[in-house]
């Protein structure tokens, strides 16, 4: 495979992830991404035949990385949901040139599904898991769903070797912020990397506040002040989570500070909706939608073609701009294009 040409936006920011919604249906209803009152039994999800098939995903993963891409994401609504899902995996796995084949699920069908997953191809899972008491977790998840399906879930990915494990936890002020130190002393000294995210506003249907924020800043002083901390360089440009680890050696967390520390400067994502659209922004309010192009006969070079142009013209910093204006902006929903 030749070497990709390395693709640059207006920032000169390259395309190096791929985070792929596969569906826009999830089996939880958390309150910060789809809200029970919004996403009830009336509310309709993406027909059928305006998903993406997998053959058209793997059209577009293929044309990304001939672009760059060497990250690639599988995400939802929850990506396990969608049938047979490591055809994709191995779909994807038999693409030169992709270094990192992950998935972030919540958890709920991993037990069932980690071996399939590891054997079509997957790399590694990323889990969601708010809390370990299961009165918080289940008023966050809103399906009834006990910690301990999270944590079985957990260890069948870790036995089918995909890991290390990360996990991630957002903290919602008035919900969850006695997580923290749970979460932090359940992982210290094993080999998942528990990341403490704030709560953003992504979309336009969880009523974010700024108040209802738990600042990455005071998440590290709490777990400091039980167990020191001390910072740890990225791995790569644009890794999301800044790293911390125990000065005891057992281990290390991350925080995303998307709200207080913005990191948009080094953002080098780009995200496929279920139905076909590239979004350059996780708080985007429009997408570049490519399956007419996708469904019209246009040759891979032509689609490969038109992420270019879309990349070279990418501008968004929404997170460095925030303003209480572009807060109530209707930005696309979390679960339509993943985390």
């Amino acid at each position: 495979m030749p070497a990709p040409l390395t693709v640059l936006d207006t920032l000169g920011r390259p395309m190096r992830d791929l985070r792929v919604s596969v569906t826009d249906r999830c089996n939880f209803r958390c309150g910060y991404c789809m809200p029970r009152e919004v996403y009830g039994p009336d509310h309709a999800f993406l027909p059928r035949a305006e998903i993406l098939s997998y053959e058209e995903i793997e059209r577009v993963v293929r044309a990304s990385v001939a672009l760059g891409v060497r990250k690639v994401r599988l995400t939802g609504g929850e990506p396990l949901v969608r049938r047979e899902l490591e055809t994709l995996i191995r779909m994807l796995a038999s693409i030169e040139g992709i270094e990192d084949l992950t998935l972030t699920t919540n958890g709920t069908l991993l037990a069932q599904k980690a071996q399939a997953l590891a054997d079509a191809g997957l790399h590694r899972v990323t889990v969601s898991l708010d809390a370990l008491d299961d009165e918080t977790f289940m008023r966050m998840n809103d399906a009834g769903v006990p910690v301990a399906t999270v944590l079985e879930g957990m260890a069948a990915a870790e036995a089918a070797g995909l890991g290390p494990i990360k996990l991630n936890a957002v903290i919602r002020r008035g919900m969850n912020e006695h997580a923290v130190l749970d979460l932090a002393e359940r992982f210290r000294g094993t080999e998942t990397t528990v990341r403490f995210i704030e709560y953003m506003d992504v979309g336009h249907t969880n009523g974010w506040r700024l108040d209802d924020v738990v600042p990455a800043g005071e998440i590290l002083s709490r777990i400091d002040a039980r167990w020191p901390l001390e910072p740890i360089d990225p791995d790569y440009r644009g890794e999301v989570a800044q790293r911390w680890r125990y000065r005891d050696g057992a281990g290390e967390i991350g925080v995303i500070s998307s709200v207080t520390q913005p990191f948009c400067g080094d953002c080098t994502r780009a995200r496929l909706s279920a139905d076909g659209s590239i979004y350059t922004c996780l708080f985007a309010t429009a997408g570049h939608d490519l399956r007419p192009l996708l469904r019209s006969g246009a040759s891979d070079d032509a689609v490969t073609d038109c992420l270019r142009g879309i990349w070279t013209g990418r501008t968004d910093r929404y997170s460095e701009l925030r303003t209480l204006d572009t807060v109530d902006l209707p930005k696309v929903e979390m679960s339509y294009i993943g985390g």
